[in-house]
């Protein structure tokens, strides 16, 4: 089974899935989705749009120099069937996928250190540059005495409540 790259996005197209685009000059362009496609159509580079496998190996987000990534390279050499042969490289596969995996682990580990360091800076310079602009205040302590209250004086007046009390206008209920 041969599993293709797409050309825009360097995903698996695998097959019976996808689509493809022969140029005049028999060059093919395999695409995994129609968004691939018309991204090609529209005559955008991958290394500039953010989703693509090409721009984070241009951001430096993604693993470019390690030697695990050639073995997924295309090889057009056909090999005669033996099952030891298979055996072997299903066992140079896992072997390394594991490696694989360690290494991108690492990359991760210190992309993510230096990003890290680089908020603690920024965090550092903005309370630096907070601390200059603001006076800070110390905080209220509360007193041992009790709060004062307030005395309302009520004013009788008429209730609306009370019949025959509130009337307006001089009108008279029967």
């Amino acid at each position: 089974m041969r599993v293709e790259k797409c050309y825009f996005c360097s995903t698996n197209v695998y097959p019976g899935h996808g689509s493809a685009f022969v140029r005049n000059d028999a060059k093919v362009f395999r695409f995994c989705t129609s968004k691939c496609h018309k991204n090609f159509k529209m005559k955008r580079n991958p290394r500039k749009v953010r989703w693509t496998k090409a721009f984070r190996k241009a951001a430096g987000k993604e693993m470019t120099i390690d030697s695990t990534i050639d073995f997924e390279k295309r090889r057009n050499v056909p090999v005669r069937y033996d099952r030891e042969l298979v055996q072997t490289t299903i066992k140079a596969m896992k072997r390394i996928a594991e490696i694989k995996a360690k290494r991108e682990k690492a990359f991760f580990r210190n992309r993510m250190a230096s990003s890290r360091a680089k908020q603690i800076a920024h965090r550092k310079k903005r309370l630096e540059a907070a601390k200059g602009s603001f006076k800070l205040r110390e905080p209220v302590t509360k007193t041992a005495a009790a709060p004062e209250k307030i005395k309302v004086s009520v004013k009788s007046s008429k209730s609306a409540l009370i019949p025959g009390e509130g009337r307006s206008m001089g009108m008279d209920i029967d």
